[in-house]
């Protein structure tokens, strides 16, 4: 296999951790492990005497039944649990994809959404979308993309980067788009649930299409990175059991004790995500003021779901050199702006 240098994270693994502001995070704000036990009576006893054996491969049965309870007409057997949503990835594209099949991306995105795909070898086409239209998506340019050996076609919504939510209607013509042809469609939702008005919620992919996969995360709407737990939902069997079938080769199974805490995070994720919704809008106000205030250096298109957004940087320098001498200078202040 050959791969990419990852460039977004070995940029954070230099700054994230020493950085006094910290402006470029994509998750929620976390809570300490005694804030998740604190959530339900009991629960510190039981913890402490939880087994710190292997786990069932596909996850215990009781994680997969708090998954599935996230989705509407989804069993647990239609869950595989994953050590976080960058495992999904890598193992989903390993074990569908073949040099022989062609893979389309929606882009931008993150990063190893589209590295690790070209990594297997397949023919890799980005579904291109740009500022300059306001990020819209366009669909002509999408059924132009598709070739009689289209395996799968990768969406992300609520988007990375930007924070933007896909639009129903273009939801429903991708589905039904990949549905006419057998086309497995791979649905990045590792922001659902954090619309900033809730009403606007998509379906997820695996909810109203067989062969779609749903990846989730407890890391970006939950707030729970450090847990490292993601999963892939499908009704496809056949399809979750090759996904299964190469998790054998990867971490065989997931951490005991994050499966506790993610079970018990998700039977109060409504609680969680309450939290986490409030700073957001909260948050977001201050930052659209900000970018208003100062639109002579940044543009961006306000995002409508997610924790995250993306601002532009609108003069004409090289950004990794602009930050890289905030983080020096201000004590250090980091900012990250991808463009």
């Amino acid at each position: 296999m050959q791969i990419k240098p990852f460039r977004i994270e070995q940029y954070f693994g230099k700054y994230e951790f020493t950085a006094k502001y910290l402006l470029s995070s994509s998750d929620a704000e976390s809570r300490s492990i005694r804030e998740l036990l604190d959530l339900e009576p009991g629960a510190y006893e039981r913890f402490l005497d939880h087994w710190c054996g292997y786990t069932e491969s596909p996850g215990a049965p009781w994680v997969r039944e708090a998954v599935a309870g996230i989705y509407k007409e989804v069993l647990r057997d239609d869950v595989l649990v994953l050590s976080a949503a960058e495992e999904g990835i890598f193992v989903l594209y390993h074990a569908l994809a073949a040099p022989k099949d062609h893979v389309i991306v929606e882009t931008p995105c993150y990063e190893s959404s589209l590295e690790v795909a070209r990594s297997t070898g397949a023919q890799v086409s980005e579904w291109r979308r740009s500022a300059k239209n306001g990020w819209a998506h366009d669909l002509a340019a999408l059924e132009r993309l598709i070739q009689p050996n289209t395996k799968i076609i990768y969406i992300n919504t609520p988007h990375n980067p930007t924070g933007l939510l896909m639009s129903a209607n273009v939801f429903k013509q991708v589905i039904a788009l990949a549905a006419s042809r057998g086309i497995i469609v791979f649905s990045d939702e590792v922001y659902r649930e954090l619309e900033h008005d809730p009403r606007m919620r998509l379906p997820a992919a695996c909810e109203v299409y067989e062969h779609a996969f749903s990846l989730g995360s407890m890391s970006k709407t939950y707030g729970l990175p450090g847990l490292r737990l993601g999963w892939l939902v499908s009704r496809d069997a056949d399809l979750l059991q090759r996904c299964l079938d190469f998790k054998y080769y990867t971490t065989i199974c997931s951490s005991a004790p994050s499966e506790f805490l993610t079970a018990l995070a998700l039977r109060h994720r409504g609680e969680l995500v309450r939290r986490n919704l409030e700073m957001v809008r909260r948050n977001l106000a201050l930052l659209d003021a900000f970018l208003q205030l100062r639109s002579d250096l940044f543009e961006w298109v306000k995002p409508n779901a997610s924790p995250i957004g993306f601002a532009r940087f609108k003069p004409d320098r090289d950004v990794f050199v602009f930050c890289r001498k905030r983080s020096r200078n201000w004590g250090p202040f980091w900012m990250l702006i991808l463009d």
